[in-house]
């Protein structure tokens, strides 16, 4: 059953009227096999044009993974962030784009900043760099013009002290040529990265593409001891830290020299282990950067809110002036 959404821009022409529909379809997708599959569809009879007159394409949503970059929650004061003259500019670059203000598929956003310079509240700062990203989707360059819609409909929150902006894209991949993502880097002048605390940042991107190595212990290994050897090369280098488990008593280490016999023989510390461990019912894992809330966190956990971010592309696309 089709639910029909009446919509307005009450800012700009308030009383002008739009519909748009939301339904649940079953469709076959090209290269599915001939399987069919149920999806979301949102649609609108309203125009992106009114003067050209210009429809605006069905949006069907199959996958839920909307990309994302987090800054790291250890910025500003009690909620209030420094933005100032010197300090209002960042990169952003959402899902492939590959031009953009440095060749490489970034856009440059300038925040605003109080005209005295006193500091500003994290929801007022997100609702302003949800303005200029999603504004970078009318002067994105010819190369760029097909990622238009996932800026024009990108989302940014505060959270918890962190600022998350998502992309208006929604993809079966966080990572690889059809991925939906986000990442913020400096601005070419006067840079705000480490003022919004996007120097530490986490993203979906980098999380997804994070894999767990472990490989079994291949000789037992005893207490005092400074080398343990492992079924397979776990990719570990000089400097890196793993984790030995039987899973009734774990120990962390970290490597002091390049593993050797192939990458399968590590060096460390003799005080490094402080148990005991038998051979083939032990595991050893290379340690990776992990999200703190379980990761790649899925922006969106609920029909709910993928509802609102089809009515919401949607919306962004509709011409209101008449």
């Amino acid at each position: 059953m089709a639910i029909n959404i009446d919509v307005q821009d009450l800012i700009n022409f308030p009383g002008n009227v739009k519909r748009v529909t939301i339904d649940q379809v079953s469709v076959v997708p090209q290269g599915n096999e001939g399987d069919e599959q149920y999806v979301m569809k949102f649609s609108t009879s309203a125009y992106s044009d009114i003067t050209a007159r210009t429809a605006i394409q069905d949006y069907y949503v199959t996958d839920f993974k909307s990309g994302w970059v987090r800054s790291s929650g250890f910025a500003g004061t009690s909620g209030l962030f420094s933005l100032t003259a010197s300090a209002n500019r960042l990169l952003v670059k959402i899902d492939s784009t590959v031009s953009g203000t440095n060749d490489e598929g970034y856009y440059e956003v300038i925040l605003d900043y109080n005209d005295d310079e006193t500091p500003m509240s994290g929801e007022i700062v997100a609702a302003d760099l949800e303005v200029k990203i999603r504004a970078l989707a009318d002067s994105l360059n010819t190369a760029d013009v097909g990622y238009a819609a996932a800026y024009r409909s990108a989302s940014v929150e505060y959270v918890n002290s962190k600022f998350w902006v998502v992309s208006g894209s929604t993809s079966k991949y966080y990572t690889g040529n059809n991925k939906s993502a986000v990442d913020i880097i400096s601005g070419t002048t006067n840079d705000a990265l480490a003022t919004l605390g996007f120097d530490i940042k986490t993203d979906s991107a980098t999380l997804d593409a994070v894999s767990i190595k472990e490989g079994l212990l291949y000789g037992s290994y005893t207490v005092s001891g400074t080398t343990l050897t492992i079924t397979q090369n776990v990719g570990a280098v000089e400097g890196d830290c793993l984790l030995i488990t039987d899973r009734t008593n774990s120990d962390y280490f970290k490597l002091d020299g390049a593993p050797t016999g192939g990458g399968t023989v590590l060096s460390f510390s003799s005080t490094a282990i402080t148990n005991n461990y038998t051979a083939g019912v032990t595991k050893v894992q290379l340690l990776r950067e992990q999200d703190p809330d379980s990761g790649p966190t899925p922006w969106f956990e609920d029909v709910d809110k993928i509802i609102r971010h089809g009515v919401k592309r949607m919306i962004n696309e509709i011409d209101f002036s008449e």
